[in-house]
């Protein structure tokens, strides 16, 4: 399993980055527009050509974010990363990703007493290119989908994923190769 890195969410300047991409996010939903829009790419440490994101997005920084280019987000799509390079979510060109997906670098302590200095954990999420990621799919930190993959809607992806292979369930498994 990758290592997962430790970072203190609630330091001073990591509450002030996620405020300002919390209300940037905030406006994109209540109003979708071309510069509301602008402003969510903005908050990215890349954002390729054609990247569509619909209503509803919502991310806790976006500062190690990188999308590809001719992206599509559907609605609702929940990103918990870090404003720290173990966090990264790193999406590629050409993918289609569903209504309520949730990609989740950031988790806490299992242990009871580890979880009071309310500390989080963070490791990268790598989405290949080509990948189609179904309605209401869960991806957990430490997760890399190689290219042209399939994740079923609802399943939720603990373990990395081979390229050109379909997986679906809770969790996730393979079901076949494409």
């Amino acid at each position: 399993m990758t290592h997962l890195t430790r970072f203190n969410s609630l330091e001073k300047p990591l509450i002030e980055q996620r405020k300002v991409a919390h209300e940037t996010c905030r406006l994109f939903a209540k109003s979708p527009s071309k510069g509301n829009l602008k402003r969510i790419k903005s908050l990215f440490t890349v954002c390729g050509e054609g990247v569509i994101i619909e209503a509803g997005f919502h991310c806790d920084y976006g500062s190690q974010m990188q999308i590809g280019d001719r992206t599509f987000i559907n609605i609702n799509c929940t990103v918990l990363d870090a404003p720290i390079s173990e966090g990264a979510i790193t999406i590629g060109s050409d993918c289609l990703i569903g209504p309520n997906v949730q990609l989740l670098a950031v988790s806490h302590a299992v242990n009871p007493a580890e979880r009071l200095n309310k500390e989080n954990f963070a490791a990268p999420i790598t989405i290949g290119n080509n990948v189609w990621i179904g309605a209401g799919v869960i991806i957990l930190a430490a997760i890399t989908i190689g290219d042209n993959a399939v994740i079923g809607a609802g399943s939720i992806v603990t373990k990395n994923v081979a390229a050109n292979t379909v997986v679906a369930g809770n969790p996730a498994v393979k079901i076949k190769d494409i």
